[in-house]
């Protein structure tokens, strides 16, 4: 059981303001100060050390496009507000509790949580990010536990021949999984020539799309292009299964299903994080499938995922750039000021 008693690391009463990144607009973002209570009973005060920004889903919701149809399903676990604004949009942050129960006092932790300086959530909210872990490093958490889901999803065999088709944050994840996997292939693909460096970092094939090998048992698709799902219909065997982990918020596709899809029997199967794959749901929690992800970050190879840092004043300014195509980035992260000492920056 949970001890509820409260404590501080310095004895203080919780800081009275906080300040928390907000879309307040098309394509506008601001810093805003609110109110922070303290914590009651089972709940924690995190003081952010990193968060890292998911680029393709921020970016939507910077520009306005999640349709209305799904806003209530893309919601972040702890987003507040409304798509299309003002919402406090993000899930990728990692801190140090600073208050709470006993037992979490000091712990560095990962948290779906919004862009913030600090914070109060439900320990249950929390996942403990192990010794073996750089603080860093862990913001990828979120991402690796899209990743799993989606191998989850797909469920490779021993022998298969696998192909991931864009090379980005997602796709790069994906194989990086899949790269320990006992497969008899696996091609990370993407039209960017500049992209088999990475793959190189990785341990992974790189592959053009106009030379990638065929007849794969599994595609994923991760280009969120519709060139892409059109060349993974091509790609993938008879009776194969592509899984789509693109998100194209409202922007229209157009694909042949009148050409491999139809004639070879195909399957299209969407892989979404928010609930666990089906194919686990009955013995996996969400929490089960964070702890694991995190876990996996021991691996220095994801250390690649992080392409660039800025402090957290330049927030608004960061997404802004990375939405209109001025910032390159995978994983860029964002660093909070703060008592900062070298146990916190491990």
């Amino acid at each position: 059981m949970i001890n509820s008693q409260q404590h501080s690391q310095s004895g203080s009463q919780a800081p009275a303001r906080a300040r928390a990144y907000w879309t307040v607009g098309h394509e506008k973002g601001e810093l805003r100060t609110e109110d922070l209570p303290a914590p009651g009973p089972g709940e924690a005060l995190v003081r952010a050390l990193y968060s890292g920004i998911s680029k393709g889903t921020e970016t939507v919701v910077h520009c306005g496009n999640v349709p209305p149809r799904v806003a209530e399903q893309m919601r972040a676990p702890l987003q507040e507000g409304s798509f299309p604004s003002p919402v406090k949009f993000g899930y990728l942050s990692v801190g140090i509790v600073e208050q709470g129960p006993e037992d979490w006092v000091g712990r560095t932790v990962f948290c779906l949580h919004p862009h913030q300086d600090r914070y109060i959530v439900p320990v249950e909210s929390l996942t403990v990010v192990p010794e073996n872990v750089p603080a860093r490093r862990a913001v990828l958490t979120g991402t690796v536990e899209t990743a799993v889901n989606a191998l989850w999803e797909a469920g490779p065999r021993l022998g298969d021949r696998v192909a991931v088709v864009g090379a980005g944050l997602v796709g790069g994840m994906v194989a990086t999984l899949l790269r320990t996997f006992p497969l008899q292939r696996l091609q990370l693909i993407d039209v960017d020539p500049a992209k088999r460096a990475f793959a190189d970092a990785l341990g992974v094939e790189f592959s053009h799309p106009d030379d990638a090998l065929a007849d794969c048992d599994i595609v994923i698709h991760c280009s969120a292009s519709q060139e892409g799902l059109a060349r993974s219909l091509q790609l993938v065997g008879d009776e194969g299964d592509v899984i789509e982990m693109s998100w194209y918020a409202d922007r229209k596709v157009t694909i042949p299903l009148g050409e491999d899809f139809h004639a070879r029997r195909l399957s299209i199967r969407a892989s979404q994080v928010g609930v666990v794959a089906r194919a686990r749901r009955h013995r996996r929690t969400n929490a089960d499938r964070l702890a694991l992800a995190v876990s996996l970050l021991s691996d220095p190879v994801y250390d690649t995922f992080l392409t660039g840092a800025s402090p957290f004043a330049e927030l608004p300014a960061v997404v802004h750039e990375l939405a209109d195509g001025r910032l390159d980035a995978l994983c860029h992260v964002i660093e909070y000021p703060s008592e900062t000492t070298a146990e916190d920056k491990r």
